[in-house]
């Protein structure tokens, strides 16, 4: 921006500046003023004062406008990326005069978009206009911004005033959460022993400390399962009814998030490894809870989550390279999913990993399964198996 226009902008954010018609009559105006002082003709005179006795009324008349405005913001409903994000302003007219020919700026992070500008013709007294619009939600993220800019000319359209309110605003844009039918990473997981442990058996070896209640005893119960002291009370055999606990253990979806993510060095490669992980992710946590797994969710910056809100207000808002304030990776198998192969061999054994590499690599050496992503093969594909698990089992 010159300095003409920083200028123009100073003046019509803290004053007015003129349009080009204000232009345009000041100059006519100062013509007539000077040419009535060179020929003392009266009615140049007049001309003159009535010229700038309108300038006056103009440049005064838009702050006025603006003043009474007042702007509130409804809450902005989450979306995917893809989806449309849906935004609504209210301004209220608190006067008895009503407000004509006004332009509004919503001032939209520009990573999401360009500011949404919209005119309003007339806002009637006493009365609350509702504006409406919607923008594409193009990236995952978290949106902020504050500013709404009311700007008009009116009533002679010859000066230009903008004034600024602060209306804070958040939108969530989640990522993209591939369907599907089907995951042999997953699934592989969730029939693993160590996913599998039933603390219903541990209860019915126990003898003491699991108790939920006492029924009579009826026939093929366990002996060791009477309660010998309350039958002995009421005069027959009573056993002891065993909590069933479901387990603790939980799948763990592990993303790299404080590593700095490289792009692909491929040329014609337009996918992002690190955006790709955070879809597969999303994708991998909600097919596990389809299959009522249970499932978590950790990453560098939040350490574990498990609610389904929580892990895609996460997912939304993750960055390659954030600052770690998690603890160490939990010391139980995994899905682990990075960039990096360092320490693929030395993940929890039953664990998993899907691996986004820059190049070749030689991947013997992993003591455990998982995914090499190819980047010119699409993800949802991959994740469904149509390129093959890799590991020790499959021969890596």
């Amino acid at each position: 921006m010159n300095t003409a226009k920083r200028i123009a902008h100073w003046l019509e954010t803290h004053w007015v500046t003129p349009a080009y018609s204000g232009w345009l009559l000041g100059s006519l105006s100062l013509f007539f003023f000077v040419s009535a002082t060179n020929t003392l003709a009266g009615w140049l005179y007049v001309m003159s004062g009535i010229s700038f006795a309108l300038l006056a009324i103009a440049a005064i008349l838009p702050e006025r406008t603006l003043r009474s405005l007042q702007i509130q913001r409804r809450s902005i409903a989450p979306v995917s990326v893809g989806d449309q994000l849906t935004v609504e302003l209210a301004l209220e007219n608190a006067t008895n005069h009503p407000k004509t020919l006004i332009q509004i700026h919503d001032l939209l992070p520009f990573v999401l978009a360009p500011p949404a500008i919209a005119a309003i013709e007339t806002i009637a007294p006493r009365s609350i206009y509702t504006w409406r619009y919607q923008q594409l939600a193009q990236r995952r993220g978290i949106y902020r911004w504050h500013t709404v800019s009311l700007r008009t000319a009116a009533p002679l359209g010859l000066f230009w005033c903008r004034r600024s309110q602060r209306v804070p605003a958040t939108a969530i844009v989640y990522p993209t959460v591939l369907p599907l039918p089907q995951c042999p990473l997953m699934d592989d997981m969730g029939r693993d022993a160590s996913w599998q442990f039933n603390h219903d058996r541990r209860a019915q070896a126990a003898n003491e400390g699991l108790t939920r209640s006492l029924r009579p005893y009826r026939w093929g119960d366990p002996i060791r399962l009477v309660h010998w002291r309350t039958s002995a009370r009421y005069g027959e055999l009573r056993v002891r009814e065993l909590e069933t606990l479901a387990s603790d253990q939980a799948l763990i979806i592990c993303l790299d998030s404080a590593m700095l993510w490289q792009p692909y060095p491929r040329e014609g490669s337009s996918a992002e490894p690190f955006e790709q992980a955070v879809v597969a992710a999303a994708s991998l946590y909600f097919y596990a809870t389809h299959r009522n797994l249970h499932v978590k969710l950790w990453t560098a910056g939040t350490g574990l989550i498990h609610s389904s809100q929580a892990v895609l207000e996460t997912l939304a808002a993750v960055q390659a390279g954030e600052e770690v304030h998690a603890e160490a990776l939990p010391d139980a198998p995994l899905l682990w999913l990075t960039q990096n192969p360092v320490g693929l061999s030395t993940l929890p054994i039953g664990s998993r990993w899907l691996l986004w590499a820059r190049e070749p690599l030689d991947l013997s050496t992993s003591n455990s399964p998982g995914l090499l992503v190819q980047p010119d093969q699409p993800l949802q594909l991959q994740l469904q198996g149509g390129l093959g698990v890799r590991g020790e089992e499959r021969g890596v």
